[in-house]
């Protein structure tokens, strides 16, 4: 595409992130256009000063640009635009998702579940153990999801090969560009990533150097592209939690393995739970539940549901505290008492009536939502 060096040229002006890029471009109309409009005009955009104006006027980053795209066409990487179709739909509602990203592969960005699952670079046979059987579990429940990581030691290799073994799309998010592999010692994982129907993604450029800060940035295209992130080790610091909190940011929903005390790679995860940031999980039904993912049976079809379809008419009680869930989308107990009059006591009653009945569901901190 003739306007591809202006998609790409407009991340690599000094002082414009994401954020600013994708308002100048509507600004504009076009990324093109960015490049094309005069620096008074552009000074006048909002956030748009002195500097990032003549730093536009130059266009010394199409040059760069250019380099890039013949990269990509020798190597026949693909690449995904934000305002394009085949732009991950999940991604669209990240507000920092990059501009553009380049990806090799086949994978079905859009496929209707998504999971990643992140955690320590020091994996224990017992995390390596939790993240096969969730990865099992997942499949012999007949979920099949795509399964997303990014491609380091421990965990998240553990994922990787777990849904290969499982013949399950995955995508290796990448903290580098597209020359290189790191660590070389999953080259040949990444490979078959792309020979079985998943693919390598990253928004950096070919020649971009093996840097700390760009793991940690890339930790938010594993959680924007899932519905939800599974951390199954962690310690107390590390890019799982991380990948943990950037989801929580995007009203993604985040589960983790618990551990014992005197687990050092279990810190992180007991804190996420501790402090309701992460739902406990002890099994994919604990998934199924959160998720709202009915067990799927052979021949397609959604196995029955456990709990019976008809139940008694709802009270006008009921039917007040449902009618002011789905106005507000989700709310504490607290909140609903005070916007109703009504006590806790016979809130906290009625909220578990109507979550027997399928009309409410309770969400991580102690949050419900109407279903």
């Amino acid at each position: 595409m003739p306007d591809l060096i202006y998609k790409i040229g407009i991340g690599l002006i000094p002082g414009i992130g994401d954020i600013i890029a994708k308002k100048l471009i509507a600004y504009c109309g076009g990324a093109e256009a960015v490049f094309r409009e005069k620096k008074g005009a552009l000074m006048k955009i909002p956030g748009i000063g002195k500097g990032l104006a003549q730093a536009i006027s130059l266009q010394d980053v199409l040059k760069k640009a250019e380099k890039e795209i013949d990269f990509i066409h020798r190597h026949k990487i693909s690449y995904a635009y934000y305002l394009d179709d085949n732009y991950p739909r999940r991604l669209t509602n990240c507000p920092d998702s990059p501009v553009i990203f380049f990806y090799k592969g086949a994978v079905d960005f859009n496929h209707p579940k998504i999971a990643s699952i992140v955690g320590t670079r020091q994996a224990t046979p017992h995390g390596k153990d939790l993240c096969n059987r969730l990865v099992d579990d997942l499949c012999r429940r007949n979920h099949h999801p795509v399964i997303v990581s990014g491609l380091a030691y421990g965990i998240d290799i553990c994922a990787h090969r777990a849904a290969l073994r499982n013949h399950l799309p995955t995508i290796a998010v990448l903290g580098h560009g597209m020359s290189q592999i790191y660590p070389a010692a999953h080259a040949e994982t990444a490979r078959e990533i792309v020979r079985e129907g998943g693919a390598l993604l990253t928004e950096f450029l070919s020649d971009s150097p093996i840097d700390r800060n760009n793991f940690i940035r890339r930790n938010r295209l594993i959680a924007g592209l899932s519905d939800f992130t599974a951390v199954v080790e962690s310690g107390q610091k590390g890019g799982a939690l991380v990948t943990a909190d950037i989801a929580n940011s995007y009203n993604r929903d985040v589960f983790a393995f618990p551990g014992r005390l005197s687990d050092t790679y279990s810190a992180g995860c007991n804190w996420l739970i501790k402090t309701h940031r992460a739902a406990l999980l002890q099994s994919v039904e604990d998934i199924e539940y959160l998720m709202n993912w009915d067990r799927e049976v052979a021949g397609g079809k959604t196995a029955a549901p456990v709990q019976p379809e008809i139940f008694p008419p709802l009270s006008p009680q009921e039917e007040n505290v449902l009618k002011r869930l789905r106005e507000i989308k989700e709310s504490s107990i607290d909140e609903l008492c005070f916007s109703l009059k009504m006590p806790v006591s016979e809130v906290s009653i009625i909220l578990l009536n109507l979550e027997l009945a399928g009309s409410v569901r309770s969400l991580p901190g102690k949050l419900y939502q109407a279903v």
